[in-house]
């Protein structure tokens, strides 16, 4: 009998790796050729791994919630046909590799052991230590005095996770620094606490569940877009600008030619690739919304793809993306937007068609809102959304006088980076958006 390595496949440019969600089949089980053997998933994309072979489970090298790079051996199926000495040498050599880490990841917790003071970290002076620092501190051995000379760069010098990382990494290379600066650097703490009024930072207040009260524990995906919104809050300056669109026009052309497109094309014809076509266009005219911020640098994307916030059956949103959305018609425009939307709800969306979007746009229309302020989706940094269309009374302009007459009209809601966009550009691309869907030709084709 011969063994068949089982690999994480290349699942598009900008994938790299997959977190384990299940085992479909168990140690002993037979597979056939093209039958998913485990569930993965890829930041909010779930998919299955097909065995390329008719065999037996022999082996598996990762457990579930295991993270694993594209081309590593996850499984081992034996296969008919003479063993080949090679075929197993990878495998064993994966897992030489885990033993050797785990017993380095014992002998690291040993060191840390001895090392760590009996001493419980404490916030001191001025210095205020989160639970996570001071159990991270407790964990790795880190003393008080270490503690205390850590440069923090949080909300007034507060030491963060990534900070203590950043020191735990540099503590093996340099052991002896420790205690040469201690001294120094406890003098400064005690003259900052001297010169400057202790500020009392309070935590957040804990939840207490009663009786009757159920507790949830979130979705993968929802914790994954938990992380991602508070993390734009704090890594961009959140403005918002709004302007109200009459597409009365277009309200009446897509009823002329809704019924046409369904029986011609078989699909149907929302408003969406409408809208989206439009900001396409005003990307284009404003090319300093299609960037991003890297570090004190812009990068302007050369291609425009939109990002188009669907909602799913479980109530979470994924972001579906239209690559070179500036290069299609309507036609294909509306197509694309179908075929995503469609696959995204029932969950065969691809890795690389939520990845790589450099503008986002969404509908909270759908579920009756007029506007909203909507989070920019980083790294980009301007997200649109797209209030519900409702029939009002508006101000008609005409030659012969103004009057009052019953229009469709819609809030367009804009947030933008202030880092980079100012309210003039921000408000200058919202009004193009406006202009080209107020613009629309009544005599178009599709």
């Amino acid at each position: 009998m011969a063994k068949f390595e089982l690999k994480l496949p290349k699942m598009g440019e900008s994938v790299a790796e997959a977190t384990i969600t299940s085992w479909l089949k168990e140690v002993g089980d037979t597979i056939e050729a093209d039958e998913a053997v485990l569930e993965i998933a890829t930041d909010k994309v779930d998919s299955e791994v097909p065995s390329e072979v008719d065999g037996v489970l022999v082996e598996k090298l990762f457990n579930v919630d295991d993270v694993v790079q594209v081309g590593q051996t996850i499984a081992v199926i034996e296969i008919e046909g003479e063993e080949q000495e090679t075929a197993s040498a990878p495998v064993e050599a994966v897992k030489d590799e885990v033993k050797e880490q785990e017993i380095v990841q014992e002998v690291a917790q040993t060191v840390v052991a001895a090392q760590q003071s009996v001493e419980p970290v404490i916030s001191s002076g001025d210095r205020f230590y989160s639970p996570l620092v001071r159990n991270i501190a407790k964990q790795e051995g880190v003393s008080q005095s270490e503690l205390d000379i850590i440069p923090g760069t949080g909300k007034d010098g507060r030491v963060t996770k990534n900070d203590m990382k950043a020191y735990l990494e540099n503590r093996g290379a340099k052991p002896t620094e420790v205690s040469q600066v201690q001294p120094v650097v406890e003098q400064k703490v005690e003259t900052k606490s001297v010169s400057k009024p202790v500020v009392q930072h309070q935590e957040a207040t804990p939840v207490i569940a009663s009786g009757g009260d159920e507790i949830i524990e979130m979705t993968r995906m929802g914790k994954l877009i938990s992380k991602h919104m508070v993390e734009s809050v704090q890594t961009s300056a959140h403005v918002q600008s709004f302007i109200e669109a009459d597409v009365t026009n277009i309200w009446n052309w897509r009823n002329k030619h809704k019924d046409i497109f369904k029986k011609r094309e078989g699909e149907n014809l929302t408003f969406t690739p409408i809208f989206l076509e439009a900001v396409a266009k005003a990307l284009r005219d404003y090319p300093m919304l299609n960037i991003s911020v890297q570090g004190d640098n812009i990068v302007k994307k050369k291609n425009i793809n939109l990002g188009m916030a669907a909602a799913l059956p479980d109530g979470n949103l994924i972001v579906p993306v239209i690559k070179d959305a500036d290069q299609l018609n309507l036609l294909g425009m509306a197509k694309k937007v179908n075929d995503l939307a469609n696959r995204a709800r029932i969950g065969e969306l691809k890795p690389d068609e939520i990845q790589d979007g450099t503008y986002t746009v969404t509908n909270v229309g759908t579920f009756g809102s007029i506007m909203g302020t909507p989070i920019i989706n980083q790294p980009q940094v301007g997200i649109l959304a797209l209030g519900a269309i409702r029939k009002v009374p508006a101000v008609i302009e005409t030659p012969e006088g103004d009057f009052i007459g019953i229009r469709y009209r819609m809030f367009l809601s804009h947030s933008y980076d202030h880092r980079v966009v100012n309210g003039a550009l921000g408000g200058q691309f919202v009004q193009a958006v406006k202009n080209y869907l107020e613009a629309w030709d009544m005599d178009r084709e599709i």
